[in-house]
């Protein structure tokens, strides 16, 4: 648990401080981080520190120190967190943190710290329902009806969605955004690979729906022990996903997830991460770049690049990127591209090529010469690997949608009634081919 909490100045001065343990001094743990941390003569970078048996944790926004005091053995990543959503509440109610608005505003978040820290405990963080019974102005009383809406939202499950939401049109966005990473050998091995994937919702629905969508039909979650070359749905092709790890959003009801690999939850209102995964088997990787390098001489290098798109013909690749590195001696390159446009940019020592749009099954080439400049070093070129970014409209890990539904039984409005729009982007990552 928190000791205590400040906020300081640049100067040092104290603008808001709040005790909650018998152990913490005021006066001496206010100016033992100042005179450590904000007046010591050496930048200090950790954002821990220990003076006299006592641990501040602090983060720093523009010119203003948020310092939490403890004396106890506690988890640091916790009073981060809690230091990161602190800020964030800060700027929700008052834009901005800087020592006019917290001047400003002191009674405000004084009236903040009650509520979202009990004791030295962090209790309620989410803005949204801090803002129900927390105005600008201070607290108003309430009727009885708001009272018992304000006492369900705090202690009740669904605390990141607010009762009477009305839309004219219901509507729910779905994102499947990957971002796929390759280190591939110059002879086409693949030596790393892995896909990094969110599930970005956006839902503008009314009431209290739920909403239910299901994936692939079979999924292998490697965290339970099972081997995934072992398990027969990885015999039915691109049907089946093999997820290595995953995070879902408090709102969604794991029940279900194993058994019919369908997800349930009551949407927050607007847009949120609904799903993180990553998966390292059966990647459908979107392009192979084969390089071809040959030196002639010590003062010639011939490059020769092919690029080949993986996917279905009637798919087309966007901003497509293709960074050849050159040797730092480069004194000038001739570039010779069928299709988009290759540049020699030499702050960068690299040759970029772009290409606009690109088909799927598709072959495109690039050839250069590169003049190098005669140097007395020795030292062999270490070929940095070739770079590549692009963006493709599936998701190279092979997962789906099946079905999207939603169900609001109080509200006069079905499944068919809402509008529901799908899509899925696959992006580069560290996507490299040595040559």
């Amino acid at each position: 648990m928190i000791g205590g909490l400040f906020i300081y100045n640049h100067k040092g001065e104290v603008l808001i401080s709040r005790v909650y343990r018998d152990d913490i001094g005021r006066r001496n743990a206010v100016d033992a981080f100042r005179v450590n941390v904000i007046h010591a003569r050496q930048q200090v970078r950790s954002p821990v520190t220990n003076i006299a048996r006592t641990s501040f944790f602090h983060i720093k926004r523009s010119n203003i120190w948020l310092a939490a005091v403890t004396k106890q053995n506690i988890n640091a990543a916790m009073v981060f967190e809690f230091l990161l959503k602190m800020c964030n509440v800060m700027q929700s109610y008052f834009g901005k943190i800087s020592e006019e608005n917290i001047k400003n505003n002191f009674v405000l978040i004084y009236e903040l710290l009650d509520e979202i820290l009990d004791f030295g405990y962090p209790q309620n963080t989410d803005t949204g329902i801090l803002k129900t019974f927390i105005t600008q102005t201070g607290v108003k009383s309430q009727s009885k009806e708001e009272q018992s809406q304000i006492t369900s939202q705090v202690t009740g499950q669904i605390g990141w969605r607010r009762e009477g939401i009305k839309y004219r049109r219901n509507e729910l966005f779905l994102d499947v955004l990957e971002s796929v990473n390759l280190l591939m050998s110059p002879q086409g091995q693949v030596l790393s690979a892995h896909v990094a994937g969110r599930i970005v919702m956006k839902s503008y629905l009314s009431g209290m729906p739920e909403c239910k969508f299901g994936i692939n039909d079979k999924i292998t979650m490697d965290s339970k022990g099972r081997s995934a070359s072992d398990d027969p749905a990885r015999t039915t092709g691109k049907t089946s996903i093999a997820i290595d790890d995953c995070q879902f959003h408090q709102c969604v009801k794991l029940s279900k997830f194993e058994t019919e690999h369908s997800i349930s939850f009551i949407p927050p209102d607007g847009e949120y991460d609904l799903m993180k995964y990553r998966t390292t088997k059966d990647i459908s990787l979107p392009f192979r770049v084969i390089p071809l390098v040959r030196e002639v001489g010590r003062a010639k290098m011939e490059v020769k690049v092919v690029v080949k798109s993986n996917f279905k013909p009637s798919l087309l690749a966007q901003k497509v990127e293709v960074r050849i590195p050159t040797p730092l001696n480069t004194s000038g390159v001739q570039v010779i591209c069928m299709k988009g446009k290759a540049k020699y940019k030499a702050s960068e020592n690299a040759i970029v090529w772009k290409i606009k749009r690109m088909g799927g099954m598709k072959e495109c080439q690039l050839s250069a010469e590169i003049e190098l400049l005669n140097t007395n070093d020795k030292k062999k070129w270490t070929r940095p690997p070739i770079s590549m970014s692009f963006e493709v409209p599936f998701a190279p890990s092979g997962f789906k949608v099946r079905y999207l539904k939603v169900f609001e039984p109080k509200l006069n409005y079905s499944d068919h009634d809402v509008i529901k729009w799908v899509r899925y982007i696959g992006k580069s990552g560290l996507y490299e081919t040595r040559c």
